[in-house]
């Protein structure tokens, strides 16, 4: 991303396929962005001992952002239920994450039970879990800074999940701060 005129401009539009941003992206990042395995087993390993923690920021009823409405395939102003976490290691945020569910495709999963565990542990026990394409960006978190957390970051990826008839976005941004403690490069 490059100042402009006092505004960020960006190496592509917000979501993209991750085949069309691999161009941009380093072998060490590509195998963080286009993995389709659990993230939290994936930090855990790289984490090399340090203590891991999903850090709840916030989680309730809200309005899906346009762009993730449109990945869910829902209006604008349809409710949907909102979860926004960090996952720390030795208390050091590597990711933030946002899921988004429409509220009417809930049917008692019960999501909102899970606190500070992670949506993985959850989602990745049902047997007829499918999941869509995965698509990356090189914008910022947009919630991070509104929980206290430095919003540069290094690459973002989403899909939507799907399971019975719940659809779930699971939006994931890396931060600087993994990208330091692993050694990655800044793309």
């Amino acid at each position: 991303m490059t100042p402009s005129a006092g505004r960020q401009t960006y190496l592509f539009p917000r979501w993209r396929p991750v085949h069309a941003a691999r161009p941009a992206m380093s072998s060490p990042w590509w195998q963080w962005v286009a993995s389709t395995d659990s993230l939290t087993a994936r930090l855990k390993a790289a984490g090399g001992g340090k203590s891991f923690r999903v850090r709840l920021l916030r989680q309730g009823v809200g309005w899906p952002l346009p762009d993730e409405a449109q990945a869910l395939g829902i209006g604008p102003k349809r409710y949907a239920w909102l979860r926004e976490v960090a996952l720390c290691l030795d208390e050091t945020p590597w990711v933030v994450a946002r899921s988004v569910a429409p509220l009417t495709q809930l049917k008692g999963q019960r999501l909102d039970s899970l606190g500070e565990r992670s949506l993985g542990s959850w989602l990745f026990r049902q047997p007829d879990l499918v999941r869509g394409p995965l698509e990356a960006t090189t914008q910022r978190p947009p919630f991070a800074s509104l929980n206290g957390i430095e919003q540069d970051g290094t690459w973002g990826r989403r899909s939507v999940f799907t399971h019975g008839g719940l659809s779930l976005l699971v939006q994931e941004y890396f931060l600087l701060a993994m990208a330091d403690d692993l050694d990655l490069p800044s793309r």
